[in-house]
């Protein structure tokens, strides 16, 4: 099912999306295919795997830290496509990759496109590649992958006007300034430019990531997105050393806040 499609579904039933972030190929490689599975069995609707890099720009210190260990470990951008096709006979929820320009561009851009939609990706958000350079990067024939972009606070309302244009699946909202984090701090100006955002997007769904940490965020953001996307605190958990069971315990608390 298209990424679009799936969250449409969800939203029918008047709840939201839940996106779950994982760092391919942490904590080792046997492992990561279990938390995915645990994080299918709690309740994601979209699986989004970030593809380790050594200089992640939009990625906090936690997400940093579960990159860095799964480069220690001989992660290559191979094993990625291997995860998927193993995550596709468990599970048909739409799988996302996150990850930059600089790795994709060394792997092969078109292969990696290819190759990302033969072992059954259904999307790609690729921060470091702006709205000015997404004609560039993105061939015109994308392989069936949706490209994701997003939105931040800075953001004006033409730009998310033009981003909603060139999205496709879903338009990814930034929820703060910065880079991801289990503890960012929300006001009533994030309230604020979530609202703005969630009304200027009319072709694509929107999702909120970057900081919800809690279910009470999404509890708290619930009007102003069609879904959520939560990933650092569960990237926080696995370092802390909480098995796959509990982390799906941890995502269905963020289930029953969507629903």
């Amino acid at each position: 099912m298209k990424i679009r499609d799936s969250i449409d579904v969800v939203n029918k039933d008047n709840k939201k999306a839940l996106a779950v972030f994982l760092t391919a190929g942490f904590p080792d490689k046997n492992k990561f295919i279990e938390y995915a599975k645990a994080a299918i069995d709690g309740g994601a609707d979209i699986l989004e795997i970030g593809i380790p890099f050594s200089d992640p720009l939009a990625d906090g210190p936690v997400i940093q830290a579960s990159s860095s260990i799964a480069l220690k470990k001989k992660f290559t951008i191979k094993d990625i496509f291997n995860f998927i096709e193993t995550i596709r006979n468990y599970s048909d929820i739409p799988a996302v990759l996150m990850g930059y320009a600089n790795p994709i561009n060394k792997y092969g851009k078109e292969k990696f496109l290819i190759d990302s939609s033969n072992s059954g990706a259904n999307g790609l958000i690729v921060p470091d590649i702006p709205l000015e350079e997404y004609d560039f990067f993105f061939p015109a024939n994308k392989y069936g992958l949706d490209i994701i972009l997003l939105t931040t606070p800075a953001s004006s309302d033409e730009r998310i006007k033009n981003i909603d244009r060139k999205s496709a699946g879903f338009v990814y909202c930034v929820s703060v300034t910065g880079t991801t984090g289990a503890d960012k701090k929300f006001d009533d100006s994030t309230v604020e430019h979530l609202k703005r955002t969630y009304s200027l997007i009319t072709k694509n769904k929107m999702m909120i990531g970057f900081g919800i940490s809690k279910p009470e965020d999404i509890r708290k953001f619930y009007d102003y997105a069609d879904g959520f996307i939560v990933g650092s605190r569960i990237i926080k958990s696995i370092l802390e050393g909480v098995e796959p069971a509990g982390i799906s315990e941890a995502i269905k608390q963020f289930r029953n806040a969507c629903n």
